[in-house]
């Protein structure tokens, strides 16, 4: 299966997005300037809809 969570963190980083801190397992908590908020990112993520669920809580449309 395919690991969405690279990728996802580049896009992520190109739209200015930052980690801030690690979360709860191996969840890492990322902060949105577009959003103006945080939110969970996994280190696993292997479902395109909770990928794209990243992004739209970053303030980004869906790219998977």
């Amino acid at each position: 299966m395919t690991d969405f969570s690279p990728l996802l963190k580049k896009m992520l980083k190109q739209a200015g997005c930052h980690r801030v801190r690690s979360g709860k397992g191996d969840h890492e908590i990322w902060y949105s300037p577009l959003s103006d908020t945080n939110f969970p990112v996994d280190s696993d993520i292997r479902s395109k809809h909770t990928a794209n669920g990243v992004l739209k809580q970053a303030g980004l449309p869906k790219a998977f």
